[in-house]
């Protein structure tokens, strides 16, 4: 009798980690609930490389997972943000994945957990490893110069002095050839158009240039030869520096694979993965799980983001395009990015589609820099690497890769751990931008080892 009782309170936790209830919360129907593969390696690289599987882990205590839910509802109920998705991965086990809030306030539609999101920046990870592929077919080596594919990158300039005035410049000679390994790790000198420097946003600005958010029509490898065009703002390999250097990366997996960039994922990652949301272009037909973008007003109230005050028009992703911008230009749901992360956590594999080889998987995870990019941790190919002095300040392991996109949206994987964590929201700025950090601190106190 008690084990029958200890395990019907097991499952009522997890179909309250898994299944949203209470005020301001709601999920999708659980399609993924009939899959019943689970893993039975807990190396850091699996070797079973089956596909995600929504149930509980052994090392999980559901009962304190569910303290999400009252941590997220608490900042909704305050007004700090509208909607988010949580989606959290111990070891191969999807053990907690809901929606709350909602995707259209002012609509009153709720937010279910496979909504789509404009994930921007968190497009990086993804042309990184679509570049990577193609290192494995040896079309090229890292330290190979870019100006072998893209002759507009051949002997470079580097910003000297600049005149504010009218944004013209005087330039130095590059010491040395931007390379691929450069843009991989954000060291190639380029600058990003909207929000760097304001000697690179001038210079950008008055050239052209843009940030790869709500471009439809221009052509990717033109525009990126343009920006080689324009002077470095750092020496190559010198300096970390956040850049428009994964959209040129696009460019050049165009150029080598003779497809244009969405083909070229459709074909060799997002059909392979079954990452059926994930488009550049996202059809009519799924128009209706695009969430709501939000900004904040002068006095921090939450308030929808519009084309009138921002520039940007957030329905970009429904208007067909042809600039495929590798930095920024792809939305996604929680459950893909999810399945993106664990292929790379299991060495490059996932559900018998191999994408890389575990070697490769290691040397972008790997820190890459010989200096620490900001401060407290390395920098890999594509990935911040949580360094050892992180992981004893914080509860994500060493080694752990992760990132973000523009609109609030949040990604990690611990291989040490074997985590990977998702939260998802459409709001930027955000005054309460502390959240995803706390969230994680809720999510790691469940994990009983």
């Amino acid at each position: 009798m008690n084990q029958l009782l200890l395990l019907l309170l097991t499952c009522l936790s997890f179909a309250q980690c898994i299944y949203a209830q209470g005020p301001g919360v709601t999920t999708a129907a659980a399609s993924q609930s009939s899959r019943s593969t689970t893993y039975s390696s807990r190396s850091t690289t699996y070797s079973s490389a089956q596909p995600l599987v929504i149930a509980p882990d052994p090392s999980v205590d559901l009962r304190r997972l569910a303290r999400i839910d009252t941590f997220v509802n608490d900042y909704i109920n305050k007004g700090w943000i509208n909607g988010v998705v949580t989606l959290v991965v111990k070891d191969g086990h999807v053990v907690q994945y809901k929606g709350y809030g909602y995707a259209d306030k002012e609509a009153g539609k709720p937010m279910r957990r496979d909504d789509l999101f404009r994930i921007a920046s968190q497009t990086k990870a993804i042309i990184s490893v679509a570049a990577m592929q193609l290192f494995e077919q040896g079309k090229f080596y890292l330290d190979e110069p870019i100006s072998d594919f893209l002759p507009a990158f051949k002997d470079m300039k580097v910003l000297d002095k600049f005149n504010p005035a009218d944004s013209s410049y005087t330039t130095i000679p590059a010491k040395k050839p931007v390379t691929f390994r450069h843009l991989l790790t954000h060291t190639a000198g380029l600058d990003y158009a909207g929000i760097g420097t304001k000697e690179g946003r001038a210079i950008y600005a008055k050239a052209g240039i843009p940030s790869g958010l709500g471009e439809f029509d221009l052509d990717l490898k033109e525009t990126m030869s343009k920006l080689g065009s324009l002077p470095l703002i750092n020496q190559p390999g010198e300096k970390w520096m956040y850049s428009l250097s994964v959209d040129v990366l696009g460019a050049l997996i165009e150029v080598i694979s003779g497809k244009d960039l969405e083909d070229y994922l459709v074909q060799n990652l997002f059909n392979p993965l079954g990452m059926n949301d994930t488009r550049f272009n996202i059809p009519a037909t799924k128009a209706g799980r695009l969430t709501k973008v939000y900004t904040e007003d002068s006095v921090q109230h939450v308030i929808p983001w519009t084309k009138q005050r921002t520039t940007i028009d957030p329905n970009y992703t429904l208007v067909h395009k042809r600039y495929f911008s590798g930095g920024a230009g792809l939305t996604s749901t929680a459950w893909d990015y999810a399945i993106f992360l664990q292929a790379l956590l299991n060495g490059g594999s996932y559900n018998g589609a191999r994408i890389l080889a575990p070697r490769t998987v290691e040397m972008m995870t790997s820190g890459q820099l010989s200096f620490l990019f900001n401060d407290i941790d390395n920098f890999g190919l594509g990935f911040e690497i949580t360094s050892a002095h992180a992981a004893a300040r914080e509860v994500r392991g060493e080694g752990t890769f992760s990132w973000g996109g523009f609109f609030g949206t949040t990604y990690w994987a611990d291989p040490k751990n074997h985590v990977i964590g998702l939260v998802m929201t459409q709001q930027t700025p955000n005054s309460h931008g502390d959240f995803e950090h706390r969230l994680e601190q809720v999510i790691y106190q469940s994990f009983t080892h």
